[in-house]
């Protein structure tokens, strides 16, 4: 069974620094794209940062500068150090895995339940 389990959120204040973990099982993510995502309550879904298998990383405009995205040797474990937190990245950070897809939350296969970052001025 795959299983995407994300940890590392919690209240800090604003300026404060979080490290979010997913750890994924259940089958091999060798060539996967790792991305976290977002969600605010009233809002949508968005995409924060993704890591493909080769390194390459990306980032929402939002969050660039502050927040770096990393994966273990084996590929199975993915972090979002996030730093500089601001009110508003307020949200349910969930992680996820695809094969395609780097930005499209829709064309990510596997999901994570989320880990709750709350960031308070």
């Amino acid at each position: 069974q795959v299983q995407l389990v994300e940890s590392g959120g919690g209240l800090v204040q604003a300026g404060g620094s979080l490290r979010l973990s997913c750890a994924a099982s259940g089958r091999s993510f060798s060539g996967y794209i790792m991305g976290w995502f977002r969600q605010a309550p009233g809002k949508e879904r968005e995409f924060v940062a993704a890591i493909s298998w080769s390194g390459g990383t990306y980032y929402a405009d939002s969050v660039k500068g502050r927040f770096t995205i990393s994966r273990d040797k084996a590929g199975n474990t993915v972090y979002l150090q996030m730093n500089s937190l601001k009110p508003e990245d307020t949200a349910v950070y969930s992680c996820a895995a695809g094969r395609v897809a780097i930005f499209d939350y829709g064309r990510y296969d596997y999901w994570g339940q989320g880990t709750q970052v709350t960031v308070s001025s």
